[in-house]
């Protein structure tokens, strides 16, 4: 379709129904959005300063840390400026551009916790060969497909999306350029755009987690077996497991009340689908640090460092 859209510039006007309440969410958001900076960059630091750090399953977690720590500055810091200043206009190429990056950072929160299965998979299951199949020309083909399905899909999304018409609405219901939200906004035929969202829905997530849950069924099967060294490698397999039923809901409950409309209050869409990026950003780092017994203990070292340097600075 040529691209002969009369809107160039959309109004992004998530939440307007508290109206005067609006800029009270400033608060939280500023909040969570401070709590998932912090939290990302001390597990950054961390991991990056400490060489005992430096294997696999902990670069796989800073990689976690990284994506965390990037997709809220995507979306999060024009959202607040629009709470307090009424600043909710955006350009269709910076609308198109604000999609790509949210969903192709997005789409490395599942893939990373592929790779996550993998190191456990095979640390658990082939432990003599593990250093083995996790160096890094090895571990590349894991790595190589599934970051080219990932680019293919995003690109492929929104540049379908940026093809499209807008003759009527330029005022999305939403604090950011989802998908689907801008798609709505189009006139003439969506068929297609809906098509490749479900596609990359499919291909992305859930082949991700039906990698994920088949990788864990094996190492639960297989952790009898391997005796004293796969139970407590098995440890470690408990906090992904938490991270991966957080991170799932969220998205089912997001993805759930985008299209599934009836009864459901406008404001409670555009709520869990900021919940479904920003939420994670903030728990995942938390629950690695707290979990994760060698993180855990420096990061206690590190803030105990911070301490005494902050006590001898002001003595």
């Amino acid at each position: 379709m040529e691209n002969v859209s009369s809107h160039k510039h959309f109004i992004l006007d998530g939440f307007s129904e508290l109206g005067a309440l609006r800029p009270v969410l400033f608060i939280p958001y500023s909040i969570m959005f401070v709590v998932s900076l912090s939290a990302n960059s001390l597990l950054l630091y961390v991991v990056i300063s400490q060489r005992s750090l430096h294997s696999p399953m902990y670069i796989l977690i800073a990689g976690m840390a990284c994506v965390d720590l990037s997709l809220p500055l995507f979306f999060v810091p024009h959202m607040l400026l629009s709470f307090l200043f009424a600043w909710r206009g955006i350009s269709l190429i910076g609308c198109l551009v604000q999609m790509f990056f949210i969903h192709f950072v997005g789409a490395f929160q599942s893939t990373l916790l592929v790779w996550m299965a993998l190191d456990r998979y095979f640390a658990i299951c082939t432990p003599l060969y593990y250093h083995e199949r996790m160096a890094l020309t090895r571990f590349l083909k894991f790595i190589i497909p599934l970051v080219i399905r990932n680019v293919f899909m995003v690109s492929l999304l929104v540049s379908l999306a940026g093809k499209l018409s807008f003759c009527f609405r330029n005022v999305m219901n939403h604090c950011f350029c989802e998908h689907m939200a801008l798609v709505e906004l189009a006139c003439g035929s969506t068929a297609i755009n809906n098509l490749v969202g479900l596609m990359t829905v499919f291909l992305i997530p859930v082949v991700d987690f039906i990698i994920i849950t088949a990788s864990y069924i094996v190492i639960f099967s297989s952790v009898p077996k391997s005796g004293g060294s796969g139970v407590k490698a098995l440890q470690t397999c408990v906090t992904h497991i938490v991270v991966i039923i957080v991170s799932l809901t969220i998205a089912l409950v997001a993805f759930l009340s985008y299209r599934i409309r009836n009864g459901l209050p406008a404001e409670s869409r555009v709520f869990f689908s900021t919940m479904y990026l920003l939420f994670p950003s903030c728990f995942n780092p938390i629950i690695y640090g707290i979990r994760t017994a060698k993180i855990r203990q420096h990061i206690v070292n590190t803030l105990k460092r911070c301490r005494l340097v902050s006590t001898g600075t002001h003595s």
